[in-house]
């Protein structure tokens, strides 16, 4: 299991999934107040998709930032179709644990985002952070525009001699087009509100990065 959890998974090889969801989900945000499936976005407004290891503490840093209109949490970047939580932690589906982040750029910008998620999170750990080990904790940034994907890699850039000077390795961050998303089960969506001591992952390099 520590094998499959710590290589990506061929799609040949990944777990068959399913051809529909098959739990039901709150109408709104617990927070937010806001819809929390956002499949269709308000005019206006953007859609962000980070993976940047366990999704429970990573929601919480996008809901407390201005600007950020709904967030919900699921599944990025792997072959299995609808996959379950356990299925995304045995390694088999080769998704990652993922943010949505649905925001208003006049008030919150695309940069401000992604430095954000830099911040908060070790993107030079590859499949894990801390002590959540397995490819589903990998670092992502899937971006849905040419100019969010400028923004990304031109952060990317920037942030990576910074660590590097400060003795941690190169950024592993996958950088990608926007996969297809799937919703985690509800009880995974605003986690920390529902449980607020519950698990935070505490891998931040502390290093800020560069305007």
């Amino acid at each position: 299991m520590f094998f499959k959890k710590t290589e990506m998974v061929s799609p040949d090889r990944a777990l068959p999934g399913r051809p529909q969801q098959q739990f039901a989900l709150s109408d709104r945000h617990k927070v937010l107040d806001a819809p929390l499936v956002t499949d269709v976005v308000p005019e206006g407004l953007e859609v962000a998709l980070f993976g940047l290891g366990c999704f429970w503490g990573a929601e919480e840093i996008f809901w407390r930032m201005p600007g950020v209109w709904s967030t919900s949490v699921g599944y990025a970047g792997g072959t299995t179709p609808n996959p379950t939580y356990d299925e995304v932690c045995s390694g088999m589906t080769g998704h990652t644990e993922a943010v949505r982040v649905v925001f208003d750029p006049d008030e919150v910008s695309y940069a401000d985002l992604v430095r954000a998620f830099y911040e908060v999170h070790d993107p030079t750990q590859g499949y894990r952070q801390g002590n959540d080990i397995g490819t589903q904790y990998r670092s992502a940034i899937y971006f849905f525009s040419e100019e969010q994907e400028k923004v990304a890699r031109e952060i990317t850039e920037g942030y990576a001699p910074v660590l590097q000077r400060a003795g941690y390795g190169a950024i592993t961050t996958e950088i990608k087009p926007a996969p297809t998303y799937y919703y985690a089960e509800d009880y995974h969506q605003q986690y920390l509100y529902k449980n607020p001591n519950g698990y935070r992952c505490h891998s931040a390099t502390g290093i800020k990065v560069p305007v």
